[in-house]
């Protein structure tokens, strides 16, 4: 009989489920990882401890980051709450845990009417690309001189090196946006 952590058996049903989900065998990842069928078991069902090596390779036989393989469970893990940002008149849902692909960050925001978006009341600049699709309500996308109005289901993608800021228009406004590093850091944190 084996005891292991919480972890450890989260951990074993992701190799199994990640396996099964590929429609692979025991013995396809095990030839994939460098392991042999029996250890693949044996990690599987609980009855061998588990080394870095091994978790290493597995990983990488599966195409996943060590980091989704070992990450724990907790009721955050299914949770989105909201951040409010009230000087801004912004609420903002953290849609991707850490970074997404290539490093890009991906949020649903409310914008109000009343105190406008992110930097709505100065432009911003920041290397990189900002994109965002209106889920509802119209926003006013300032563009250096330029004021782009995009309506509920249209979407825009801009050069962030342009002066730039995002205001609702005529009422509250939802857009989803995905942003890369520079936008992440200029566009979601807190004002001091």
């Amino acid at each position: 009989m084996t005891q292991e952590s919480d972890l450890d058996s989260t951990v074993r049903m992701r190799i199994r489920r990640l396996r099964k989900a590929r429609g692979w065998s025991l013995d396809s990842l095990a030839e994939r990882a460098f392991l042999s069928p029996s250890t693949l078991s044996r990690i599987e069902t609980g009855h061998r401890r588990i080394g870095l090596d091994q978790l290493t390779a597995l990983a990488r036989a599966l195409g996943v980051s060590l980091d989704q393989l070992v990450e724990s469970v907790s009721d955050d893990d299914a949770a989105i709450r909201p951040r409010r940002d009230e000087q801004r008149g912004l609420t903002t849902w953290m849609l991707n845990r850490g970074s997404g692909p290539a490093g890009a960050t991906v949020a649903k925001m409310r914008i109000t009417d009343e105190a406008g978006g992110p930097g709505a009341d100065r432009l911003g600049v920041h290397p990189g690309r900002d994109w965002f699709t209106v889920l509802s309500g119209t926003v006013t996308l300032l563009l250096g001189e330029r004021a782009v109005r995009v309506g509920t289901g249209r979407a825009a993608g801009f050069s962030t090196m342009i002066p730039h800021a995002i205001k609702a228009h005529g009422g509250p406004a939802e857009i989803l946006c995905i942003l890369d590093h520079d936008g992440q850091r200029g566009h979601l944190r807190p004002r001091a």
